[in-house]
């Protein structure tokens, strides 16, 4: 490689573009001796000064695409072929060996087809064959030069044409009678020989007839395997996509893409450091992506760009050689049914580049949405099954659509109902309802016990992995799965369907810090409801830190589920294909949002993890609630935590008859014939004061929520 005059991008105006320019800045005499002429703000160099030495680097890929470092410069091939060095040798045969054996295969099921065609296609040949003989024997290719000298009244030409075309024809056709003899004796000769020689003779004839006969472009033995189309990366075909997305411009100095590293292979792919224009950002790009997709004419799922930390304006492209999304993930690694740990990620599946994907559930609330039969309760699911293996996790499942999909988690759940169809457990609603009041105050529980520990025992003040694993706290971690979670906005009781939204809001913005992750799915991420259940829903749904969206509907759907900004980051579920089944987009979990390819686990395979799951929890003495055959429906009354439940949302305070009456309704088995003056005297006798409380333009005498919640955990800490 020379040295030639290149462009600020390293662009010979007359050769494409393959190489990363490092120029010799130009000093000026005057200058302080810590400045540099290039790339200077407030009199503070902000890159190094090349050496002078610097030669231009290589971007596009040396040879034929291998790595670096495993050729010879040039692009020179090895001499000895990689695959038989002597260690790779074995390997190379047993791999020969393989694909023989399947082309062999392959070949030998489809050969009485391939026998049926020949021979049809070889008596066409035949036809052909003979035709052809006929019409050289006739000279048919004299009949223009006659038509011309006719056209022309050349009587002479033509009658010279004419006895030059009777001498051919009789020349040809004593050649042509020679050949018919010859195979009508060939003919005789083979008859005459046994039986095994005239099957080799029509062998080795029928192929070559059927290639005569066959249609052009159309072979009789189709390939064993198919080559699988892949775009090879060169700097050209990148300019181009980058230029064609409109993130710059190939006559414009100043907005020309410049490459910031050699182009490498890279797993099943390639990929280049991408350096857009000054201004240009990586946001500008991963919107453009799939204008960079049909630029470098491949699909969108083929294109990954990574951020690169050193600048904002710089990015990795990595380029596919195939559709990464079409290769399922296979099945989930949770199948060894070994004893999981919350406080640890839980494998999700893998990325576009095959990179082992995962999640931290602590500390965070997800939203799993997708259309129907697109992989939506899978996926919930494959969380779920990571918590079941966990011993020391409570799992309360409620699925709002009744199907088979979670039943058998009844094996570990603390609490689950499917429908809303009454069971031999009871009304699922109330159970689901029940649950939600209970949860809530056991997180208000939770964070006054969690402020009154000592520092030593909890030193930031948070559930830590030793406390929720103590019985002696009573604080473990709890995973509730909600799937279809709007049919729980939606039960056909207004009053019930506000308590449900404001429990349910308030469990996804204050749960998940004491302890509690909230796992929602839905195919309805939007329009559920109506008036405040409806301001409710939305909130609710805003409010999951983590999102994961499989195909949607319209790139509107996908925005609720991924949340607000995502399509106009370049994040669009609704552009995966109906055949990426488990296949969708992470966002929030880390820096980068990756597209997933969700590990399966079926029913068989859940069944199976649960019955481990089981029998971890009761050899841990953790098997509590529904699975422990522990009825919803308690034997005695706690008049505390029962007056805490009824609470909702906003509100700090409530009178003694209104207490009464939710307290009657909600719960019935204890409360039946319960007025404002017994609630009164009973949580007077607990030591909550009766106050004011305002309600209607009216004074009232009531209860505060802060001195439930205060005697609540006074409680549990006496009793701890």
């Amino acid at each position: 490689m020379t040295d030639t005059p290149t462009t600020t991008n390293g662009h010979h105006p007359t050769e494409p573009l393959d190489l990363i320019p490092l120029p010799d800045a130009p000093t000026d005499p005057t200058a302080p001796a810590d400045r540099v002429t290039r790339d200077t703000s407030y009199e503070i160099a902000l890159d190094e000064e090349p050496p002078a030495a610097a030669k231009p680097v290589t971007v596009d890929l040396p040879g034929d695409g291998i790595v670096p470092g495993t050729v010879p410069a040039e692009g020179r091939r090895p001499i000895i072929p990689t695959g038989l060095h002597r260690g790779n040798r074995a390997a190379s045969a047993q791999a020969t060996a393989h694909r023989l054996g399947y082309v062999a295969a392959f070949h030998t099921v489809r050969l009485p087809w391939y026998s049926v065609q020949a021979l049809g296609w070889s008596v066409v040949g035949m036809v052909r064959l003979i035709g052809r003989q006929l019409r050289w024997w006739w000279v048919s290719e004299q009949y223009a030069l006659l038509q011309q000298a006719a056209s022309d009244n050349d009587p002479d030409r033509w009658l010279k044409l004419h006895r030059e075309g009777k001498a051919t024809r009789r020349w040809r056709g004593i050649v042509l009678a020679l050949q018919v003899i010859a195979v009508i004796i060939a003919t005789l000769i083979v008859a005459g020989l046994p039986l095994a020689f005239q099957l080799l003779t029509i062998a080795a004839l029928v192929p070559l007839l059927a290639r005569s006969g066959r249609p052009a472009g159309r072979p009789i033995i189709a390939p064993a395997v198919v080559t699988r189309r892949y775009r090879k990366l060169n700097s050209d075909v990148v300019l181009r996509a980058y230029y064609a997305a409109g993130l710059g411009h190939p006559d414009r100095s100043d907005q020309q893409i410049e490459f910031g590293a050699q182009m490498a292979r890279d797993g099943n792919g390639s990929r280049v450091l991408i350096n857009l224009p000054y201004g240009r950002t990586f946001a500008e790009a991963v919107k453009a992506r799939e204008k960079i997709a049909s630029g470098l004419d491949v699909s969108i799922a083929q294109v990954a760009l990574t951020r690169d930390p050193a600048s904002n304006r710089s990015h990795w492209l990595w380029v596919a050689d195939a559709d990464p999304l079409a290769l399922p993930a296979g099945r989930t690694p949770l199948l060894a049914c070994k004893e999981t740990d919350i406080w640890q990620p839980a494998p999700l599946g893998l990325d576009e580049r095959g990179r082992q994907v995962s999640l931290l559930m602590m500390w965070i609330s997800i939203l799993v949405g997708a259309q129907p039969r697109q992989g939506k309760s899978f996926t919930a699911r494959l969380l779920a099954l990571y918590a079941a293996l966990d011993p020391y996790v409570r799992l309360d499942v409620f699925d709002g659509k009744g199907s088979p999909d979670w039943r058998k988690f009844a094996l570990v759940a603390h609490s689950c109902s499917f429908g809303f169809t009454l069971s031999r457990d009871g009304d699922p609603l109330e159970i689901f309802v029940q649950m939600l009041r209970d949860l809530k105050a056991d997180v208000q529980q939770r964070y006054q016990h969690l402020s009154e520990l000592p520092v030593e025992v909890c030193p930031e003040g948070k559930l830590t992995r030793e406390i929720a694993r103590n019985p002696k706290y009573n604080m473990p971690v709890r995973l509730v799965i909600i799937d279809e979670c709007q049919e729980y906005f939606d039960t056909g009781d207004k009053e019930l369907n506000k308590e449900i939204a404001g429990l349910l809001v308030y469990l996804v913005k204050v749960a998940p810090a004491a302890g509690i992750v909230v796992l929602d799915a839905t195919q309805k991420p939007g329009g559920v409801g109506a008036g405040d259940v409806a301001t409710s829903f939305t909130s609710f749904r805003d409010n999951h830190q983590v999102r994961i969206a499989l195909r949607t509907g319209s790139y509107t759907v996908s925005d609720m589920v991924l949340g607000s900004g995502a399509y106009s980051e370049g994040f669009d579920s609704s552009v995966l294909l109906p055949s990426y089944k488990g296949v969708g987009i992470l966002r929030g979990a880390s820096d980068e949002t990756p597209t997933v390819r969700f590990y399966l686990a079926d029913a068989e395979d859940a069944e199976k993890i649960l019955t481990a799951a089981r029998a971890l929890r009761q050899r841990a003495g953790t098997l509590t609630g529904h699975a422990a055959g522990q009825t919803m429906i308690r034997e005695t009354r706690d008049v505390l935590a029962d007056a805490a439940s009824v609470f909702q949302s906003g509100e700090t305070g409530l009178d003694w008859a209104q207490m009464a009456a939710r307290l009657a309704e909600r719960i019935p088995e204890h409360y039946t014939d319960l007025t404002a003056e017994t609630i009164s005297a009973q949580l007077r006798a607990l030591g909550i004061t009766s106050v004011n409380i305002k309600r209607d333009g009216q004074v009232l005498k009531g209860a505060k929520q802060a001195a439930i919640t205060a005697a609540l955990a006074a409680r549990q800490s006496s009793t701890s």
